[in-house]
């Protein structure tokens, strides 16, 4: 994008000294500058300009056009003292953009265009847009010009998730180029020496940008997950450029979201990533991208070790990049600008990459690596509720676990006995001791400080909560669908995705999931913490959200209820763990709700990808109904109402396998065989591990603290992949 922003300012200065009003002495000083920069002999334009500057001190271009030829002879390594002058130049026009009602000469626009372009390779994105916006009002009359500044624009709005824009403008560009031709026909037509020269000459920029714009398109309907739309784009694309890198990315990102993941695998080994020219010219680590693209792919397919294992790939191959460029040897962004060329600074990747590694790493079973994966990545990231609601997970993963519970003495798997004490008649059973969850996790320290704790995933949670937009503005933000039957390509204006990078945007319906997510969470953290006031406000609101998956509104009532236990409020406990409120365990929304602005009509069967369905608990509405009434046994025995918790726990017992009943539940089997006298009974139950035959069914009145092994289940984000887009 470098290149095409300070060539396009020199031309213009070229056209600009070539108008009436013009001494002849000054043209030919313009005309040599311009031949001389277009040949790469910047010391020679220099002097030329400083010659043309000499008889007019007062053109504000001629300092823009000697700023554009030191930036090139630094190798356009002095981005920042680029950007300075271009500054000092905006502001001697006495302009703002804000205020432009109109330019004067296309002059201006190259001058903002080229501050565009500086904000663009910064990463500085809202800014690079706002500047394009304003120029592409005044397009019309220049072509050539036009055409640089909606390739701009259509890049910063695939960057920024604005798929919709991008498709408009490209429409106007294809209209364009259709005029161009037109145009270009006429002149041939009229027998000029040069037509035909020229025409091949325009043939082949036209065919350049009509493969570009192709390339957009994929892109754009990528993101959009319009895969009808973008299938007959591919086939555009492999037409016009063949087996490119480009290409056949773009390509195997297609067959990734349609599934076909081995067939992507096989496009990416496909592609020659060793011939290309590399980030210090192109400012893209195609590398990079390969292993980060095996690795996203490998995540998909549940196979998580090699995941991660091609995700460390892409990092070492990062960090090599960045020591090429110079932006630091570990790969950390460098806080000065002037030892690297513009173009790459856009190259380094390091923190999407360390994303993708936590979520990988999570999925994976480390979450202290995924915490500190992560924590490196808030840092640029800090405006992702995704990000933060991921880091909740890994402090709750992190003071969770089978291995935790033992040492906490609460009831395993394995059984409930603790440990036997004695021998003969002093033998003594020592049963698993009742939960601690109200113990502080960090004691003597501040839940500010970013360590695994539940404290700081309280923080998190709260941080995410914040960062999503309200009902209202969700609201608003209504999806609009492509019309994929029709041939132009054509869509409805509408804002369809809220930018959450570095990981995938936002839709309507998943902000609305992902808020019921960390509520879910939230109320969680803070049984945990003890503050049960607060976990039932967050219990209340998650089920007063308005679109809530069975799986979420069954965690819902169950920590409403211990909630309102730990608060002495056991008739409201009792009517939250009512089993028929619970009709459904699914993890989310309708299929059809969720593909919505998606269509994946004519499309051929896809390969069975061997991935499996995570498992989640409950895993059916049976199982959750009988924890339902597990635990309201144990809030009838805190109201000493036996038989009616003698009866729920039978009514549950009758609903699992054996095999699924909670070692809590073998513990209120115990406590009620007590309370009736039955001691025997009770002692046939500890030493077999299971309820017997006249008491099938039971849970203890701890039970009504939800099982630390059941954790809630989010919707999880897949990480990122990077597809190499065309750059100008």
């Amino acid at each position: 994008m470098a290149e095409s922003s300070t060539e396009q300012g020199a031309e213009q200065k070229h056209e600009s000294l070539s108008s009436p009003g013009i001494t002849d002495q000054e043209k030919k000083l313009a005309v040599n500058a311009y031949e001389a920069f277009m040949a790469g002999n910047y010391d020679e334009s220099l002097k030329h300009l400083d010659g043309l500057q000499e008889l007019n001190r007062e053109d504000y271009k001629i300092m823009m056009n000697k700023a554009v030829a030191e930036f090139y002879k630094s190798g356009q390594t002095t981005t920042s003292t680029l950007k300075q002058t271009l500054t000092v130049l905006k502001n001697q026009v006495h302009t703002a953009v804000e205020d432009i009602d109109g330019l004067d000469d296309v002059e201006n626009g190259v001058l903002y265009y080229n501050q565009a372009i500086i904000h663009y390779h910064m990463r500085q994105y809202t800014e690079a847009i706002a500047i394009g916006e304003k120029l592409y009002q005044f397009l019309e009359p220049f072509e050539k010009f036009a055409q640089a500044v909606c390739f701009l624009l259509v890049d910063l709005y695939l960057l920024t998730f604005q798929p919709e824009k991008a498709l408009h403008l490209l429409a106007l560009l294809e209209k364009l180029t259709t005029q161009g031709s037109n145009k270009n026909g006429k002149v041939e037509n009229a027998g000029s020496k040069d037509g035909a020269s020229h025409k091949a000459e325009f043939a082949s920029m036209m065919e350049a940008a009509k493969s570009k714009m192709h390339q957009y398109k994929v892109r754009a309907y990528i993101q959009m997950k319009s895969l009808k739309a973008c299938k007959r784009e591919i086939k555009s694309v492999m037409n016009t450029t063949g087996n490119s890198a480009q290409s056949l990315f773009l390509k195997s990102n297609f067959e990734y979201l349609r599934g076909n993941y081995r067939k992507a695998i096989k496009l990416l080994n496909s592609s020659n990533v060793a011939e290309h020219p590399g980030p210090l010219k192109t400012g893209e680590c195609v590398r990079c991208m390969f292993w980060n693209n095996l690795g996203c792919i490998h995540f998909a397919m549940g196979k998580h070790n090699l995941g991660i294992f091609y995700f460390k790939k892409a990092l070492q191959e990062n960090d090599n990049a960045c020591s090429q460029i110079g932006d630091g040897s570990n790969g950390q962004q460098s806080k000065r600008f002037s030892d690297i060329p513009m173009c790459a600074l856009l190259a380094n990747k390091r923190h999407e990459l360390l994303y993708n590694c936590g979520v990988q790493l999570l999925h994976l079973g480390r979450p202290l690596a995924a915490f500190e994966c992560l924590m490196e990545t808030v840092q640029v990231f800090h405006a992702n509720p995704r990000l933060w609601l991921r880091l909740a997970e890994c402090c709750i993963a992190t003071n969770k676990g089978s291995s935790e519970q033992e040492t906490k003495g609460l009831p395993s798997k394995k059984g409930i006995v603790q440990s036997v004490v004695g021998q003969g008649y002093h033998r003594k059973i020592v049963l698993a001791s009742q939960s601690t969850q109200n113990t502080a996790y960090s004691e003597g320290q501040s839940a500010a400080i970013p360590v695994a704790s539940m404290e700081f995933a309280a923080i998190c949670l709260r941080n995410a909560l914040l960062l999503l937009p309200e009902h209202q503005q969700s609201e608003s933000r209504e999806t609009s669908n492509t019309d994929n039957d029709n041939d132009s390509g054509k869509v409805q204006e509408g804002d369809n995705f809220i930018p959450a990078a570095p990981s995938s945007p936002f839709r309507k319906q998943e902000v609305e999931n992902l808020r019921c997510c960390i509520l879910a969470c939230s109320a969680y953290v803070a049984l945990a913490l003890g503050d049960n006031l607060m976990a039932l406000s967050h219990s209340e609101k998650l089920l007063n959200q308005p679109k809530l998956s069975g799986s979420l509104k069954f965690l819902g009532h169950l920590y409403a209820a211990e909630a309102l236990i730990s608060l002495d409020r056991i008739s409201d406990a009792i009517t939250h763990l009512n089993p028929e409120n619970i009709t459904d365990v699914s993890l989310g929304v309708s299929s059809s709700e969720q593909d919505q602005g998606s269509d994946k009509g004519d499309l051929e069967p896809v390969e069975s990808s061997g991935k499996q369905t995570p498992l989640c608990y409950p895993s059916s509405v049976s199982s959750a109904r009988a924890m339902m009434l597990f635990n309201l046994g144990s809030a009838y025995c805190l109201r000493s109402e036996y038989d009616k918790a003698r009866k729920c726990l039978h009514q549950a017992a009758t609903m699992v396998q054996t095999k699924e009943i909670p070692p809590e539940a073998i513990l209120l089997g115990v406590y009620l065989e007590l309370q009736n006298g039955n001691t025997q009974l009770a002692l046939q139950i500890i030493k077999r591990n299971q309820l017997l035959p006249a008491l099938k069914g039971a849970a203890s009145p701890d039970l009504r603290k939800k099982p630390p092994a059941f954790q809630p289940v989010q919707p999880v984000q897949m990480p990122s992949a990077f597809t190499p887009g065309p750059r100008k």
